[in-house]
């Protein structure tokens, strides 16, 4: 795939807009004046348009769009239950653990485990956070993007994989927080447009021109295994999504880690202005879940007729943006930059905002506000640096990305959950039974795939899930404080779960419409 002169100019154009409107969000805060609330919560000023924009763009990034993508050409439609199912964890979240959290005047999810818990905690969950997005997200995020962009210029992987760390830290390292998630409703726009356009143009070719209609209809009757929402045990890729075990099992862990307890996503919300702007971002950011499938699963679909000699299902999106004609192959361009950007420029400041906060800070204490917001740049400089050198070693020879990190995430998922869960809302759980819980957690999750290997690893998730509580909660018991409460619970009389009619009426209309998708795909 070529890109004219056209597609160069538009992807230029949104560069330069961009940088520009990067530096003029920050114009107000003098490198000098910066604190590190500025720079890590973005002076806890974010509107809901920004946080529920900035919420979807630091998730859509290259491993869910390449990834999620190629999922799609191999698996089908199925793969969406990860985004309509995330939609209603979005407002589990607001509403249950979000005023919780902003109660607590916590920067970081590792702090909260420090004022809960002890600081053994803290330490052990920062130290492994920052792996996780080092070596896993990150990475992942830099070597599919320059996946992307090499297959639609020709250009050599680890050359688009700089450019987007440079571009990253062009616009972001200066401004931090604020600078990112005011720029995301920019991404989020071009994101939405371009992979609408995108998937209304592969409808139209796979119709030869009769329309979107026309394209679907004939799409499920040449492909209809690609639309059953629910695998059978039959089916090829059941070991990914293990049919009814996706709706009641271990999708639910993984997406309350993701979307409550994950620094990288939940960041966003803990910079609200108040609890109410978070609500409204957080149902901004459910509906646009809702869209999801269709920018990014669709085409994946569809590519299963308009190319299906693909070497490998990540391949999937970078060659249907090849279908499009010039000026749009430019705009969808920028569309997927925009994405892999914003994901990679949130990352680097979750990165920045534990290791200063939750553990240099702590080892270096009493020093100015400047010297931390300096660090914390460093920090993800350094961190970038690191990704860039391990991105093709770690994920060179992985087919389906998406599928890859859900996977090696899901053997400490289930400790997490359970340590935050009963943290909030268990007045009996101590240090001793939260650390319990994370090491069970990777000690049953290897045990399990090692000695039952035909267990997907959904399934997996959710009995160590089960098996972490009990573990969780005897330890608890059976430790010091055993006749005690703990005396960093969490108060829940002085925490006010209440939503106003706008949230509780997004609640029922997306159940509602979630249903209904289930319903006609089952």
């Amino acid at each position: 795939m070529t890109l004219d002169t056209l597609d160069i100019s538009i992807f230029i154009f949104y560069v330069i807009g961009l940088l520009i409107a990067a530096l003029w969000i920050s114009r107000n805060e003098s490198a000098q004046d910066r604190t590190t609330d500025d720079y890590f919560l973005a002076s806890k000023s974010l509107p809901w348009w920004a946080i529920g924009a900035s919420l979807i763009a630091a998730n859509i990034s290259a491993e869910q769009i390449i990834g999620m993508s190629g999922s799609g050409f191999a698996i089908g439609l199925a793969i969406a239950s990860y985004e309509w199912m995330a939609a209603i964890t979005l407002l589990i979240v607001g509403k249950y653990f979000l005023p919780i959290f902003l109660n607590s005047g916590i920067y970081s999810m590792p702090q909260f485990l420090d004022k809960r818990f002890d600081h053994r905690v803290k330490t052990v969950m920062a130290i492994f956070w920052l792996g996780v997005y080092v070596f896993v997200n990150l990475s992942s995020i830099l070597w599919l993007g320059g996946l992307a962009i090499s297959a639609m210029t020709g250009v050599d992987i680890l050359f688009g994989m700089l450019f987007l760390a440079l571009f990253s830290i062009a616009y972001s390292l200066y401004g931090g927080l604020k600078a990112v998630a005011f720029t995301d409703i920019v991404q989020v726009i071009l994101l939405v447009i371009g992979g609408l356009i995108l998937s209304y143009l592969a409808l139209d070719e796979i119709a030869q021109g009769q329309g979107i209609i026309a394209g679907f209809s004939l799409l499920t009757e040449l492909a209809p295994e690609k639309f059953d929402m629910i695998l059978s045990p039959d089916n090829p890729h059941y070991m990914s999504l293990p049919g009814i075990s996706v709706l009641v099992g271990g999708m639910w862990v993984m997406n309350l880690s993701y979307w409550g307890f994950n620094q990288y996503i939940i960041q966003r919300a803990l910079a609200a202005k108040n609890i109410n702007e978070a609500h409204k971002g957080i149902v901004f950011a459910a509906f646009l879940k809702l869209l999801m499938p269709i920018i990014v699963v669709l085409p994946g679909i569809a590519a299963v007729i308009l190319i299906p000699d693909l070497s490998a299902p990540d391949q999937a999106y970078p060659e249907m943006m090849g279908l499009m004609p010039h000026g749009l192959k430019g705009l969808i361009f920028a569309a997927l930059v925009a994405a892999i950007i914003s994901s990679v420029s949130s990352m680097s400041n979750s990165i920045s905002t534990i290791f200063t906060l939750d553990i240099y800070q702590s080892l270096v204490p009493n020093k100015s506000q400047k010297h931390y917001v300096n660090v914390g740049r460093m920090a993800s400089l350094i961190a970038l640096c690191m990704a860039l050198i391990i991105a093709k070693p770690l994920l060179g020879n992985f087919d389906q990305a998406f599928q890859y990190i859900q996977e090696f995430t899901g053997f400490f998922t289930p400790g997490i959950v359970v340590i935050f869960i009963l943290g909030l809302f268990w007045k009996g759980i101590n240090a001793n039974g939260a650390l319990a819980a994370a090491i069970s957690s990777a000690v049953c999750s290897l045990l399990f795939k090692v000695l039952w290997p035909e267990l997907p690893f959904i399934d997996r998730i959710g009995l160590v899930f089960i098996l972490c509580i009990v573990i969780a909660i005897m330890t608890s018991l059976l430790s010091v404080q055993s006749n005690k409460e703990h005396n960093h619970a969490v108060d829940l009389s002085k925490i006010s779960f209440k939503t106003s009619s706008i949230f509780n009426t997004a609640v029922v209309a997306l159940v509602l419409i979630i249903a209904a998708l289930y319903a006609t795909w089952w």
